[in-house]
């Protein structure tokens, strides 16, 4: 694989979104969007990543810095970002194997919320990029939703409370 890091530290600005992330965290046509799943992975209390699957209907990009993050309440990978907030997101696009770092804080429950959803802010700390030169990523993690519209219709709801 060759990769390229994009980084963030005290010295050195934000890492910034590349447009096919931008584009994928819009929050708009979710039905073209539909089939892919991300590995989210935070750290255990035990110190073992734990994995858990977000949608482009639970991702939305505030800005090229950052992330908003909607989980269920009451999740291990609620728990772990409400206990140390380090997460590292996964998804392939247009060929490209994305894994960002990210810092997350929880922001505030809303009360008229249509889904119990713990939301989150998260800054991309690093950013990396992995190629192969001797093959073509075709795609990550994919799925098929059961009831689409119904699925859909909540993701809609999901990014709008998001950018509240």
């Amino acid at each position: 694989m060759n990769n390229q890091t994009i980084h963030t530290d005290s010295q050195q600005p934000p890492a910034s979104l590349p447009t096919t992330l931008q584009s994928l965290w819009n929050g708009q046509e979710l039905e073209h969007k539909q089939h892919l799943a991300m590995p989210l992975l935070t750290i255990s209390e035990d110190g073992y990543p734990h994995q858990a699957m977000v949608s482009a209907g639970e991702v939305l990009a505030i800005d090229k810095q950052t992330l908003r993050i909607a989980l269920w309440t009451g999740t291990n990978t609620t728990a772990h970002l409400l206990r140390d907030g380090k997460a590292l997101l996964t998804v392939v696009v247009d060929g490209v194997s994305y894994a960002l770092r990210l810092q997350a804080e929880a922001l505030p429950e809303l009360p008229d919320a249509a889904y119990p959803r713990a939301r989150f802010q998260a800054r991309i700390q690093h950013i990396r990029e992995d190629i192969a030169k001797y093959a073509e990523l075709l795609t990550g993690v994919t799925y098929r939703l059961h009831e689409p519209e119904q699925v859909l219709e909540r993701w809609r709801m999901t990014l709008e409370e998001l950018r509240r």
